[in-house]
């Protein structure tokens, strides 16, 4: 079988999966389960030996036109590079393992089988995305990506947060979706092609005749996608799906999918100075803005929503300096740690009964109670935190480097601008994403109260799916010196200056937090201050734990961000920040004011229009002809002696019309 006949195979298998799983699901629900995991292990399996049959050599293209469109072709193409097939491994991998996850985590839930057919549904349309090499392609499954998520956050929809989080998170992409589509379709028109390789020849060659237009455009969708700033504003909310939704969105999908388009059509960005220098300031806001909010959160999957944007704002710095090959190796590993961060959170939460730091931090004996999400999650952290020799720090380092070369001139793709602002901003971002990872860490695992309840061990699935995600959190880093042929022949070894700086601010923030801690702990008595956010039926299964822990959120504290526990290390570190961070800095209220008002004014101002003035006239045009109708329904009497005196009398008054007439114009 052909390379290219496998690859068919690897986004065609969990899609049949999908379809399956659908039909049967009612009919024969004793099959779901095994059409939920076994098609997308096949896909990953497939997408392996893909890799293996690539190399890292020769991009392998393949197409076959569709229907003529009598303008720009479009074509089912394959785009096989090296970036391509270690991307569709990480997809097959992480969705493998979510699946897998998702057989204990949902074992209960009436709505598995749609869960099930929707998360398969959605790991092939991004497997579609990572081997297409016809934009038009790419767009269908960058759009089938949307209205899974929409389903999929929305999955607990008897809650207000899900639904409202689903309609939030589709509407915002859309928002960057719209001129994405205008400018993919200003980048075929300048370039005469729909195909990456045709694109990619018309910008060698400067066939590109609006490029920072183009490249603008492209970043808008860029940014609702992959949850840049400003359109980040809906991964956060997205937290109110189910917990292996949200690994599967935040490690291999959705919000990957940008900035993998980004990687893919890099020369088309860097067509325009602008652009890069755009992309490098979006870059840094998110990373350092994220950072700052996560400090704040009480929510730990809202920790970890945040930690996501900033790590895909690495990314973003490291397309904007121009080293694509940094920004993929550092997907890759984020997408492992993430993934992995994601699923145990899951289990703490289950055996917790809160998704709430504060609550967490109340409770003693967590660790004991579940010893795999501990050790894992302490390693995912470490990896989050870029601390040697965990796979973090060597695809972070790749960025930071690249960051310095472009800084220092010894790169001239990009402003050497744009490379200090990457730089300084990514090493900033390193400080806060230890501080919250170390924050994170203690009050989940160290606090201090009543035993935390215990519910059993967790089902075994969701165990060994945590190990064998903590693999490559831990040895993908050790892989850099093997994969350069894969990513452009750059070398993404980390130097002396960037590993000794980003590891020391790691360090720092690290022990600030630490010492901040213990300076709350054990000088105060805020620590022994009870606070609430617990589910109603911690012995219920994980997923109605998280509904209900998500629920009862709001009510204890009044907000679905943070609580207000003095001992909370992050409100000491931040100061009046606290507040600001927490509310992601009131960035939906500024929104709202800016948008939602307007919108809705204007929609008030048209329904008054419509009723009281469009309305009016059409009514009164109703009324006027019911009123002729009566009038001339009197008139219809039957009675022919009536019709008879009244043609005689229409006679009689033409007639005298006709003599006044004549007199008159005699007369003149």
């Amino acid at each position: 079988m052909t390379t290219t006949t496998l690859a068919v195979l690897v986004p065609l298998l969990p899609f049949l999966g999908a379809a399956a799983g659908l039909l049967l699901g009612r009919t024969a629900p004793g099959f779901v389960r095994p059409l939920a995991v076994l098609p997308t292990l096949a896909a990953a399996v497939i997408a392996v030996l893909v890799a293996v049959r690539q190399g890292g050599g020769k991009a392998i293209d393949s197409s076959t036109q569709l229907t003529p469109t009598g303008s720009v072709p479009i074509e089912l193409a394959l785009h096989l590079d090296g970036f391509a097939v270690l991307v569709a491994v990480l997809v097959g991998f992480v969705a493998t393992c979510v699946q897998t996850y998702s057989t204990g985590y949902l074992r209960d839930d009436p709505r598995y089988p749609s869960y099930a057919a929707l998360v398969s549904l959605f790991t092939s349309a991004m497997l579609l995305v990572v081997y297409s090499g016809d934009l038009m392609v790419l767009l269908v499954g960058w759009e089938i990506m949307g209205i899974c998520s929409y389903f999929l956050v929305g999955h607990y929809w008897e809650t207000p947060e899900a639904r409202a989080a689903s309609l939030k998170a589709f509407l915002v992409t859309k928002l960057g979706d719209v001129p994405f589509l205008f400018g993919l379709f200003a980048l075929a028109a300048d370039a005469g092609t729909f195909r990456i390789t045709g694109i990619l020849g018309s910008v060698a060659a400067g066939g590109i005749e609006h490029p920072t237009l183009i490249a603008l455009l492209l970043l808008a969708g860029v940014a609702g996608k992959s949850a840049q700033f400003p359109l980040h504003t809906w991964l956060p909310d997205a937290m109110a799906g189910p917990t292996p939704v949200s690994a599967l969105i935040h490690a291999a999908t959705m919000v990957a999918a940008g900035i993998y388009f980004v990687a893919r059509l890099l020369p088309v960005f860097a067509a325009s100075a602008a652009a890069l220098t755009v992309l490098a300031v979006m870059a840094a806001v998110t990373m350092v803005g994220s950072g700052l909010a996560a400090l704040a959160q009480d929510d730990i999957k809202r920790v970890l929503a945040y930690s996501t944007i900033g790590q895909l704002g690495y990314m973003s710095g490291a397309l904007a300096v121009g080293d694509r090959g940094a920004a993929v190796f550092h997907l890759l590993s984020h997408g492992a740690f993430k993934a992995l961060l994601f699923l145990a959170a899951g289990v703490i939460i289950h055996a917790a009964g809160t998704n709430s730091l504060a609550a967490m931090s109340r409770m003693s004996g967590l660790a004991k109670r579940v010893p795999d999400a501990y050790w894992t999650m302490t390693v995912a952290l470490l990896a989050l935190a870029a601390i040697p020799p965990f796979a973090g720090f060597f695809s972070k380092e790749a960025v930071l480097v690249a960051a310095e070369h472009t800084a220092l001139g010894e790169s001239d793709f990009a402003p050497a601008a744009a490379g200090w602002t990457v730089l300084v901003s990514g090493l900033l971002t390193a400080l806060l994403t230890a501080a919250y990872a170390i924050r994170l860490w203690l009050l989940a695992f160290r606090g201090r109260g009543a035993e935390a309840p215990h519910h059993g061990r967790e089902p075994i699935v969701m165990n060994a799916v945590l190990w064998a995600l903590a693999i490559p959190s831990l040895a993908f880093g050790l892989t850099v010196g093997y994969l350069d042929d894969w990513f452009d022949g750059h070398s993404l070894t980390p130097t002396v200056t960037t590993g000794v700086l980003g590891t020391g601010v790691a360090l720092v923030g690290g022990l600030i937090t630490y010492g901040t801690w213990r300076a709350i702990r054990y000088r105060t008595d805020a620590a022994r201050i009870p606070m609430g956010a617990v589910a109603a039926h911690p012995e219920a299964p994980p997923s109605v734990v998280e509904a209900e822990a998500i629920a009862a959120h709001v009510p204890a504290y009044g907000d679905i961000a943070a609580a207000p526990d003095p001992a909370d290390p992050g409100r000491l570190l931040l100061g009046p920040l606290h507040r600001h961070a927490a509310a992601g800095f009131h960035l939906d209220a500024v929104y709202s004011a800016l948008f939602v008002r307007p919108v809705r004014a204007a929609a008030q101002l048209v329904s008054f229009l419509d009723r009281e003035v469009v309305e009016t006239y059409v009514s009164g045009s109703g009324t006027g002809a019911r009123w002729l109708g009566a009038a001339v329904r009197r008139a219809q009497t039957g009675n022919v002696q009536t019709y008879l005196s009244a043609l005689l009398a229409g006679s009689v008054v033409l007639a005298i019309a006709a003599v006044v007439l004549s007199n008159v114009n005699a007369g003149s």
